[in-house]
């Protein structure tokens, strides 16, 4: 049964991390958009983008506590690297929180960043993603 909880963990970790890629290359163009029309499409794009990555955050919540359940809390104290992964997973939470800040912020056409702003905080995601990828494949402490 957990090889299938660990299963659907990676598929909606997937589909988290697509939307935290995908969010931000939008605000990019968004934040050099002058027209009504452009703007409001713009605005669309992110809330439709912004429920679909928070389901698929939810969702890898879920079931990787439903993993260190199964696991047991034994297990979890004897690996250091869980530790670190929990840790990441937290700083990759609080960037989910800012791309929902954006959109609401963009949505209200209070954004004061610009598009060079949002090229540089697009990159944030893959340091997360490698981090905790080689977190939960090589185990190194």
């Amino acid at each position: 049964m957990l090889l299938w909880v660990k299963a659907f963990h990676v598929i909606f970790m997937v589909t988290w991390f697509a939307g935290l890629f995908y969010l931000p290359r939008i605000f990019v163009y968004h934040a050099d958009t002058t027209d009504e029309v452009g703007y409001a499409r713009f605005c669309t794009m992110e809330k439709r983008l912004a429920i679909l990555m928070s389901i698929g955050a939810a969702l890898t919540i879920v079931f990787g506590i439903w993993l260190l359940a199964g696991y047991g809390g034994a297990w979890m104290a004897a690996n250091g690297w869980m530790h670190a992964k929990l840790l990441f997973v937290l700083g990759l939470i609080g960037y989910h929180g800012w791309c929902q800040v954006q959109v609401k912020k963009f949505r209200e056409q209070r954004n004061t960043g610009r598009a060079g702003y949002f090229r540089l905080m697009n990159e944030v995601p893959s340091i997360f993603l490698v981090v905790i990828v080689v977190l939960a494949i090589v185990k190194p402490f």
